[in-house]
């Protein structure tokens, strides 16, 4: 709790896919992954959300659970899938890529 009031916690999250997108206004994330329409989320009051690109996504906040839970259920929007690697994961994590239909003969 002490790490949280002095330097604060932080979640980075990043798209991979074509037109996979973030867009930030006010407290109002819109998450554009390929569905349809685009899913629009609501930040908690004190979280502060930024997308310093189209792409990224940092998610900042004292409290660690809050913080956590708030990226984990942007991911859960559309998780990484294993064949192509699209979706949205954490930045820097590895998602292992499966061989497809070839690999079964």
């Amino acid at each position: 709790m002490l790490l949280g009031v002095s330097e604060g916690f932080k979640k980075e999250l990043e798209t991979v896919g074509v037109g996979y997108r973030f867009a930030v206004s006010g407290q109002k994330i819109t998450v554009n992954a390929g569905y349809s329409n685009p899913v629009i989320v609501d930040a908690p009051n004190d979280l502060k959300v930024e997308s310093p690109s189209n792409t990224e996504l940092v998610i900042e906040g004292i409290d660690k659970q809050k913080v956590t839970e708030f990226a984990a259920n942007i991911r859960k929007i559309r998780r990484p899938e294993p064949y192509k690697g699209k979706g949205i994961r954490y930045k820097g994590e590895y998602v292992r890529r499966k061989e497809g239909k070839k690999a079964a003969k």
